[in-house]
């Protein structure tokens, strides 16, 4: 009943456009997930009519009223850097020092040689090196050009994107850079999301952000949590969306932004070739000017003697250029023209293996960037994990069991009574939103969120058979899962005319509604205090463990039922506690050791929880006792002075933005002079190919791939 005062002033340019509410201040509300902020704004209505919009039949298309929208809040078009020519890229080829040097090296032995030999036996050593360096050019030049025009037509693939929306209360298909705030999106499964904005209404909308987070977990999206990001995907569900934000004010706008920072910067294998091409030139520059002082040292004397030093021939300067000649054949000689052809040539070869294992690198310098860094920044999930949700462990009939493998799978069924593994069986396949389906390999393929196929693949495990088990009943009503009850439940039709209900959610909350458990005859037993008390501790062990918990139960529906009723909420009988987890990769240990010995930081940066991060880094060997786990949101909020304390501590980030990561490894990189790898997963989202992480990878370490 509190009511909340805004401190907010409405800019001066945008009430003369007719709008109640700045970009800026749209953008902060959906960037940070304000709530405080909207529920001052009046919530999406509030929203709506401060953007001159409606929530149904969206904007007026009226063109003077479009031009005044663009004004103040833009277009939904992010920054694109212009399209570089091949003599761009030969241009900046040309500007390794060492290539410096040799060319300065060539024109004065271009000189001399000629001088002294003449043309063409004296040009021979000058135009050896111009070959060398030409060579060196157009193969690096060559190759960051092809692969500049492979990544164009890939960002041109990506963004031939239309989307439906609502405008003068007609629904039309517009493209995406057509899209302005205030306009009505109508969102369904598959489709981008593509500006920020609010949640208007809609049914059962899972958010995919792994293009953001690197989170594979869907995001439950509803009028409690209405904020929309740029990037994202539909994995489930339909909506309207509002659009509050667009182009480069968005966070994906933010995000590709850091695409454009820094990349001029020289690899360590440059800087070191350069450090020692330059010192090679200077020895050999002391060296050359210290025999040409000898060589003419020689003849000033003779001739200081003979008291002609004033009087000079046409000899005496033909000895002294020769002289000078020697000089400059030493210093030619000293720079090894060889070396920057060598390591193109090698740099070259190893892009080229590189696209054979599909990997595309934009730059030809970041192959070798890769394998000089100190710091490894890496995503969790699909990097250090598998990316595919098993079920590890299980609770029936009271008892914990391990099912990590097949070998524990079919003994636990042998274990369990008959009954109790054909009701797991018929809660399992009826009461999901997955699938299992044949393929066009003919092999069972499990189809839903990475939870529903964890539990169906355990599932088929214990021997279970889908289509079978489907078939024995009939599903007369589903109540789909919510993020208010944290459950789903099914109602099914037996082939007897009776009804059994199958309820599937957060474990707490649905043992909550059990008052009955199957114990280890199979029997069903009253549920007393001590058995739940022991089963709670169970739930909280396995969280303890980082493993995502379920409970699945059933009851048997009285005579008289009627499918028209609401569903039960209690009087459950509880018959398993699952626990999930996205096992770590094999070899992942062992990896993190190696790299800890060879002196390679190696920090987790993750959009998962923070006790799944700490428990899965933990078990990698990236968190040890003297490292710092933290949060995003707090480490948004710390001073410089405390990140110069913290950041060479932290060791797991989770709860992280794209920015969070962005500005972890940007004070790595400036403050600490770490070169920094940053790894992510781009199985869960192809078109974006993990886009937080490559740009980082490039406008940070100066790495493209």
């Amino acid at each position: 009943g509190l009511k909340l005062r805004s401190e907010y002033v409405v800019p001066e340019e945008v009430k003369a456009a007719g709008f109640q509410i700045c970009a800026d201040e749209l953008g902060s509300i959906v960037e940070g997930h304000d709530s405080k902020k909207l529920i001052i704004h009046g919530g999406v209505a509030g929203i709506a009519a401060k953007l001159a919009t409606s929530p149904t039949d969206g904007l007026d298309t009226a063109e003077d009223s479009m031009q005044r929208r663009q004004d103040i809040y833009g277009i939904n078009k992010f920054t694109e850097s212009e399209t570089r020519s091949f003599w761009v890229f030969v241009w900046e080829a040309l500007q390794d020092t060492t290539l410096i040097i040799l060319a300065i090296c060539a024109f004065v032995s271009l000189v001399v040689g000629i001088t002294m030999e003449g043309w063409p036996k004296g040009a021979h050593d000058g135009l050896g090196i111009v070959a060398s360096i030409l060579l060196v050019v157009f193969v690096t030049a060559t190759s960051d050009y092809r692969q500049s025009l492979q990544f164009k037509d890939l960002d041109k693939e990506k963004r031939k994107i239309q989307v439906q929306v609502t405008r003068k209360g007609f629904r039309q298909r517009i493209s995406i850079y057509d899209l302005l705030p205030g306009d009505v999106v109508n969102l369904a499964i598959g489709d981008q999301v593509p500006a920020d904005g609010l949640f208007i209404s809609g049914f059962s909308l899972l958010i995919n952000e792994s293009s953001l987070t690197g989170e594979s977990e869907p995001v439950v999206v509803n009028e409690e949590n209405p904020f929309l990001l740029s990037g994202t995907k539909v994995q489930d569900g339909s909506c309207k969306m509002l659009v509050t934000t667009v182009g480069m004010r968005t966070q994906w706008g933010k995000l590709m932004a850091t695409l454009s920072e820094g990349g001029d910067d020289e690899t360590p294998l440059q800087v070191k070739l350069n450090g020692v091409a330059t010192i090679i030139g200077q020895i050999g520059l002391f060296f050359a000017v210290i025999t040409f002082i000898v060589l003419s040292q020689g003849l000033i004397s003779k001739k200081y003697h003979d008291g002609l030093l004033l009087s000079w021939s046409g000899d005496d300067a033909l000895a002294m250029l020769e002289h000078f000649a020697i000089a400059v054949t030493i210093v030619v000689v000293a720079v090894p023209e060889g070396l920057p052809l060598a390591v193109t040539l090698s740099l070259a070869f190893a892009m080229k293996k590189m696209m054979n294992d599909k990997a595309l690198v934009r730059n030809l310098a970041a192959c070798e960037t890769m394998g000089s860094a100190t710091t490894i920044c890496s995503d969790k999930t699909g990097t250090l994990t598998t990316n595919h949700m098993t079920v590890v462990k299980t609770c029936i009939c009271g008892n914990i069991r391990e099912v990590n493998s097949p070998q524990n799978a079919s003994k636990l069924c042998s274990e369990l009574p008959e009954n109790v593994v054909r009701t797991l069986l018929e809660s399992i396949f009826n009461n999901t939103g997955g699938e299992v389906v044949i393929n066009q390999d003919g092999k069972h393929q499990i189809l839903g969120t990475p939870t529903e196929t964890a539990i169906l693949e355990f599932a088929m495990s214990i021997g279970g058979n889908f289509k079978a088990k489907r078939a024995e009943t009939k599903i007369a009503k589903v109540e789909p899962f919510n993020s208010t009850k944290k459950r789903m439940c099914v109602l099914l039709e037996l082939a007897d005319g009776g009804y059994r209900a199958h309820c599937k959610g957060a474990s707490e909350i649905v043992l909550a509604a059990c008052d009955k458990f199957i114990d280890e005859t199979g029997a069903v037993t009253p549920l007393d205090k001590a058995t739940a008390g022991k089963l709670n501790g169970i739930i909280d062990g396995f969280a303890h463990e980082a493993l995502r918990t379920l409970c699945l139960a059933y009851r048997e529906m009285e005579e008289g039922f009627s499918i028209e009723e609401q569903l039960p909420q209690q009087g459950y009988t509880c018959i398993a506690i699952v626990g999930i987890k996205d096992p770590v990769r094999p070899g992942v240990r062992e990896s993190v050791a190696i790299c800890r010995s060879a002196g390679v930081t190696v920090r987790m940066v993750t959009g998962d929880n923070i006790n799944t991060a700490k428990a899965i880094a933990r078990e990698c060997g990236i968190l040890t006792e003297d490292g710092l786990a933290i949060e995003g949101p707090d480490f948004r909020e710390k001073t410089l002075e405390e990140l110069l304390v913290l950041v060479p501590k932290i060791q797991v980030m989770a709860r992280s933005s794209p920015l969070d990561k962005h500005t972890l490894v940007k004070h790595l990189r400036t403050t600490f002079n770490e070169v920094v790898a940053v790894t992510g997963d781009g199985t869960n989202d192809a078109p974006a190919l993990h886009e937080a992480d490559i740009g980082l990878a490039m406008g940070i370490a100066g790495t493209e791939v």
